[in-house]
């Protein structure tokens, strides 16, 4: 992942709405949420929400799918991995330290 990609997937989960949708998204797995109950959730108008959710998916935090008159929306796993790998593949790589979780031999 490029530093760039990775600023603003962080830029995007930096704002407290879009940050709790994205959660939600994620807590809701591979089947997703449509629109009209993240916005029950969300207490959010529909225009406030559709302008996060597009800066979501700008960046490829989430996925939407039409299916007949209902769009669904999904955490795009890929990139959440991608994102997270991003900030934790090089942990304490100058530092010579164990990283949290593996045991010293």
């Amino acid at each position: 992942m490029k530093l760039e990609e990775a600023a603003g997937q962080l830029e995007a989960l930096g704002n407290p709405t879009r940050l709790a949708l994205y959660r939600i998204l994620v807590r809701a797995g591979d089947a997703g949420l449509p629109v009209g109950r993240l916005q029950e959730r969300l207490g959010l108008p529909a225009s406030t929400l559709s302008h996060h959710l597009r800066r979501l998916v700008t960046t490829g935090l989430v996925t939407q799918e039409r299916q007949v008159t209902t769009l669904i929306c999904r955490a795009h796993y890929p990139a959440m991995r991608g994102l997270v790998g991003f900030l934790v593949d090089e942990c304490c790589a100058d530092a010579g330290c164990i990283p949290s979780g593996e045991a010293a031999a």
